[in-house]
């Protein structure tokens, strides 16, 4: 009695379709799908900013000159 059977999820749903429509909740999925893309999309253009400065900064050079101690 504690976990709930399919059954219960089907009337759940069928009651959200009730209240939201197809066509709201068809919406609520695309515009949820949309906003995980761009937060990939983003994620990966971060790391891949920091790896592009992480190259430049090693790849900077300091040229010295040595001298003995007098």
């Amino acid at each position: 009695m504690g976990a709930m059977s399919i059954w219960h999820w089907l009337i759940v749903l069928v009651i959200i379709m009730l209240i939201f429509g197809t066509k709201k909740l068809r919406n609520i999925g695309t515009d949820l799908g949309g906003a995980v893309r761009g937060f990939k999309e983003g994620v990966k253009e971060g790391t891949e900013q920091a790896a592009s400065e992480s190259q430049k900064q090693a790849s900077k050079t300091i040229d010295v000159e040595a001298r003995e101690k007098s």
